[in-house]
């Protein structure tokens, strides 16, 4: 049916309305419906599944709900721990510890979606994560403490505040640090070089030592109060190798807000992630003797020894779990290197 030319026009007109009303109505529903419109745009990215093949020394979340947006803001992210879920999976994260024990087993007799990708996860040192040679060329991914790591999850960081602060650097100080150094140490191997050091140490300045190596103990309540009356912190770790910096560091001693004296990787390492006047380093002094020393004149010079906190204006320590860093690597997937395999793990960590 053909209509005239003055009809067509005005059929145009309408149909052009029809469109510009629909428009605005949805515009109107947009703005009263503002949790709907963020569902919409969200539907529009891709969501990735990261599955937790089983968890680490047994300490497991709730992941009921949805996880990832609700602990950490991050949403197309769901985190399951459901093995029969395996095909549904972006990326399976499997923890060293129980692989090299026997206490878990890779997924090798199941079949294996073709983009999917293996995660190998440790926050331990390489002395403590056994025989690796089994698992050669299965993993893609490796989720540590390195640096270099596809998802690098460290111990700990600074990070910059919005705005440096002035407050007098005394103000950073605990107030009640009446004991000059201090130690949580679980194991006091005469193996490690750091009993050596302690050893050493001791006979030069007073050490409060605490922790399972001594049968003293401190709960969560109380480890960051004790050692917060003690000027220095000895961070010191037990196995020493590249980027491994624990929470000896971290959470004991600037948590603690004592001043760390470090043993580990070099100063190079501890610069890489920490500022240069926030800790002492060890193998900055010839001899421990020395370093003894040095401390006992740092604590009688206040002035000096509080310019060990001015990095506190600039910069706050954050701890993160490992399940944030997960969760936080969930929009990288996509961009992420698809046909890696690490042939050789031994090599690489």
């Amino acid at each position: 049916m053909r209509y005239p030319s003055h009809q067509w026009i005005l059929l145009k007109f309408i149909l052009v309305g029809l469109i510009l009303v629909g428009y605005q109505l949805f515009q109107l529903l947009s703005l009263l419906n503002g949790d709907q419109t963020i569902t919409n745009a969200e539907a529009g990215t891709k969501t990735h599944k990261i599955l937790v093949w089983h968890w680490p020394f047994r300490n497991s979340f709730n992941l009921d709900g949805d996880f990832c947006k609700d602990k950490f803001g991050v949403p197309n992210c769901i985190m399951m721990d459901n093995q029969s879920r395996l095909s549904e999976a972006d990326i399976v994260i499997f923890h060293n510890r129980e692989l090299i024990q026997g206490q878990q087993r890779l997924p090798v007799n199941l079949k294996r979606p073709e983009k999917q990708r293996w995660v190998w996860m440790t926050m331990e040192s390489p002395e403590s994560n056994g025989d690796l040679k089994p698992f050669n060329g299965y993993f893609n991914w490796t989720m540590t403490y390195h640096q270099d790591a596809d998802i690098y999850s460290p111990y700990g960081s600074m990070v910059p505040k919005e705005s440096e602060t002035h407050e007098p650097l005394e103000s950073f100080i605990p107030k009640d640090n009446t004991d000059l150094a201090c130690w949580v140490v679980s194991n006091l191997s005469q193996h490690h070089e750091r009993t050596t050091i302690y050893e050493k140490l001791k006979t030069v300045i007073p050490i409060k030592v605490y922790g399972e190596a001594v049968n003293k103990r401190l709960d969560d309540q109380t480890l960051l109060t004790t050692i917060s009356r003690c000027s220095f912190y000895l961070a010191f770790e037990y196995s020493v190798f590249r980027d491994y910096i624990t929470n000896q560091l971290w959470l004991n001693a600037y948590m603690s807000g004592a001043v760390p004296v470090v043993f580990g990787p070099y100063r190079e390492d501890y610069e890489a992630v920490a500022q240069p006047d926030s800790f002492i380093h060890v193998n900055d002094f010839d001899t421990i003797e020395e370093l003894g020393e040095f401390l006992k004149t740092l604590a009688a010079d206040r002035e000096r020894y509080a310019s060990y906190f001015n990095w506190r204006r600039k910069y706050t320590v954050e701890i993160k779990h490992w399940v944030e860093t997960a969760c936080k690597f969930c929009p990288k997937i996509s961009s992420m290197p698809p046909y890696k395999v690490y042939e050789d793990l031994d090599t690489w960590q």
